[in-house]
């Protein structure tokens, strides 16, 4: 990185501080807004020469635009250095793949790599550098709006799927290859831990449970070579995580060993301030850059205040100059001194954007994210019946998400779409029954007429996308009212009802599950999410997907998650009445993690240990017979458990360590073999150490992680 160390020492203080600051495309001239933004550039104190030293952008898209920006950005720029173009690609640039919450339900880590590689395909073409993903915080709450961006409540899973995403963003070489894109993961730390499921709020939590839950994620994604971070907006540790010199400077630089960029969220360091833990934005610079925080995102802190810091002494310039590299040399990696307008080509764009290759795997990823949470013996459905389609999302193309901003909810393929491409038209009876939130009087009387023509009612319900990401927590997280009512009103016809369901959490499913025959969770499916569903609903695909986060039986059940700890009065205890327990509902949540049905069964034979005792130089083969004896072919996703019976310090009842999917024709038998070995038993122990204990283990094998053989053995130290 010789050309770095050379700019750098060429820079003068104001160069290098502008450097760190990030600004959205309206700020420059090359862009649509042609610079002439006037407002924002007051607000903030910005000036025409700090925007030309600045050194990165946030929200640009599109080749040409982006190669505009570039051009004449370097134009006004001393020392000719690029500029970096950054844009939250989260699941899908324009070929829009499910919801991440989706693919975590896929289980399929091939699948998920691809998605990401085709979304940096088609971002790089547009000249994106670096996408703010993958967001790996692990989520208990489904109050949180933000619980679409994640893959679950599960440590393990969802680490697989950081490196997963990391892989296809990124690939092996950053340098010569310009499809790909620089990936940034976030949001450092446990942001989705936020108190009461509201967004941006306090994350108190141990040590302990932050590393054991909340690290592991992060660490993953940094393992397979991710070359940013973000800060979360949250505190840990009552500190705010993006002046937190405890996180990012001694956990994520000195004991991870990190030396990328670790960049701010959206006026994150700003925020400082409001949190209450600087008093002004002086203070918050001064904060966030002995934090290790490399660039700021969309508030000045930095450009007003870094220059007197130093040149007052408050802190070393060397401090500054460690920033700045960091930023230099992942440009350099990318190749920009050499090409600043790397892998941004109009013509490719057109070519590669939406392209049929991409909308094949759109259309895999979204039938394996689908779960079959409910069937009674009334789907797959008959290509010659009468069906009647009713619901807002019948034909709507809000079925993107959140975080899908390049997408086109005119081209995503409705659900009467993918219909109509598996039966004739004309058996077909659509009505759109009520709005997400309203209902009117003939909403309700077309739907019952159209229902009256048929022999099976699919319902389409959920919640528009405006209900689910950032800034969008919901405490009543049932479906709306209208459409409870709905059903309510269709199931007095006595037909039988499948309902499809589209949303960013999990919902509390009573006034569904319970009042229909069969539900298919589709979650934000995509731009191919219509013809996925009906692929799935006519049995053309065999529903496989298995819940990564826990459907709770109410919102006050939640927190609530299958890798819990024991209580010294657990609710199975039967010598008294004062155990842990609600008076009113279950404990337990009313779909477990790994839960997922399919057109298909499976038995489950007897689970064999190779042996019962394990050491730290051995390992211990599981085995277990899995038969289909259905009538149709399917994939099974088989999950291994285990628990620590007795630790240190209280063991979770049960982590998921290793899952393996199989695909079988009916009536066949395959042996899935795990391997556990002593690494896999670890744990932070009450000094942090990360080690395991001599003592007894009980193994668990199933599909879901409460349905489950299984088998004891001991670790000898």
């Amino acid at each position: 990185m010789t050309r770095s160390r050379e700019l750098l020492n060429q820079m003068t203080i104001d160069e290098k501080v502008a450097q760190l600051l990030q600004l959205a495309t309206l700020f420059y001239k090359g862009s649509s807004h042609k610079g002439q933004i006037t407002g924002p550039m007051a607000d903030m104190g910005i000036n025409e020469e700090i925007v030309n030293n600045s050194g990165s952008v946030l929200g640009g898209a599109g080749a040409q635009e982006v190669m505009n920006i570039q051009k004449t950005y370097m134009e006004n720029n001393r020392l000719g250095i690029p500029l970096l173009m950054m844009a939250d690609i989260i699941h899908g640039f324009k070929t829009i793949f499910p919801v991440p919450l989706a693919i975590g339900s896929s289980w399929d880590m091939e699948l998920a790599e691809k998605s990401a590689e085709i979304a940096a395909i088609e971002a790089a073409v547009s000249g994106v550098h670096v996408t703010f993903a993958p967001m790996v915080d692990l989520v208990r709450d489904p109050r949180w709006g933000r619980v679409m961006e994640s893959t679950g409540e599960d440590p393990f899973l969802n680490s697989d799927f950081a490196r997963a995403f990391v892989r296809g963003f990124q690939g092996n070489d950053l340098t010569n290859d310009t499809n790909r894109v620089a990936a940034c993961v976030k949001h450092f730390a446990a942001y989705g831990a936020a108190e009461a499921g509201r967004d941006y709020n306090t994350v108190d939590m141990s040590e302990r449970i932050l590393r054991e839950s909340y690290l592991p994620a992060y660490k993953a994604a940094l393992d397979e070579g991710c070359e940013m971070v973000m800060t979360a907006f949250n505190t840990v540790d009552s500190i705010p995580a993006s002046g937190n010199k405890k996180l990012m400077r001694d956990l994520l630089r000195e004991e991870w060993g990190f030396d990328g960029v670790i960049i701010s969220d959206w006026g994150a360091i700003k925020e400082i301030i409001a949190h209450g833990v600087a008093e002004d934005e002086r203070e918050a610079a001064k904060k966030a850059l002995e934090a290790g925080v490399d660039i700021e995102m969309m508030t000045p802190c930095y450009v007003h205040n870094l220059k007197e810091l130093v040149e007052d002494g408050t802190i070393s310039e060397s401090l500054l100059d460690e920033s700045v590299l960091r930023i230099l040399q992942l440009k350099e990696k990318l190749g920009l001194f050499e090409n600043p307008y790397r892998g941004a080509n109009v013509e490719l764009e057109e070519k590669l954007i939406l392209s049929k290759e991409h909308r094949q795997v759109a259309r895999e990823l979204a039938a394996k994210s689908c779960v079959l949470m409910k069937n009674e013996n009334v789907l797959p459905l008959q290509k010659e019946q009468k069906i009647a389609l009713i619901g807002p999302f019948a034909h709507n193309g809000d079925i993107l998400g959140p975080w899908s901003w390049q997408g086109s909810t005119e081209i995503a393929v409705k659900v009467d779409e993918g219909f109509k491409m598996k039966m004739d038209p004309a058996n077909l009876f659509v009505a759109q029954g009520c709005d997400i939130e309203t209902v009117t009087e003939q909403q309700l009387q077309e739907a019952v007429k159209a229902a009256e023509q048929a022999e099976v009612i699919v319902l389409a319900l959920g919640e528009h996308s405006r209900m689910s990401g950032e800034a969008k927590c919901r405490a009543d997280i049932r479906l709306p009212e209208v459409q409870l009512q709905l059903i309510a009103e269709i199931k007095k016809l006595g037909k039988p009802i499948a309902v499809v369901l589209f949303n960013g959490r999990p919902l509390d499913l009573h006034g569904v599950i319970d009042e229909t025959d069969a539900v298919l969770e589709a979650w934000y499916p995509g731009t191919e999410g219509g013809a996925a569903i009906a692929d799935l609903l006519f049995g053309d695909a065999n529903p496989s997907g298995k819940i990564t986060i826990s459907f709770p039986y109410s919102v006050g059940q939640v927190p609530v998650y299958y890798n819990a700890f024991n209580t010294g009065r657990p609710k199975d205890e039967p010598v008294t009445e004062y155990v842990s327990k609600y008076l009113d509902i279950p404990n337990s949540p009313l779909l477990p993690f790994g839960f997922g049905l399919s057109y298909t069964s499976f038995a489950y034979g007897e689970l064999t240990l190779s042996d019962d005792k394990l050491t730290d130089d051995t390992s211990i083969s599981v085995s277990i017979d899995v038969t289909n004896t259905g009538d149709v072919a399917g994939d099974e996703i088989v999950q291994l458990y285990v628990r620590d019976v007795v630790g240190e310090v209280v063991r979770p009842l049960k982590e998921l360590k290793s899952y393996e999917r199989i695909t079988l024709n009916p009536g066949e038998t395959k042996t899935v073999t795990f391997t556990i070995t002593e690494e896999m038993l670890r744990y932070h122990h009450a000094d942090l150490q990360f080690a395991s204990d001599a003592g007894k283990f009980i193994v668990f094998v199933g599909p879901n992680s409460v349905e489950t053989k299984e088998k004891e053995f001991v670790l000898v130290k």
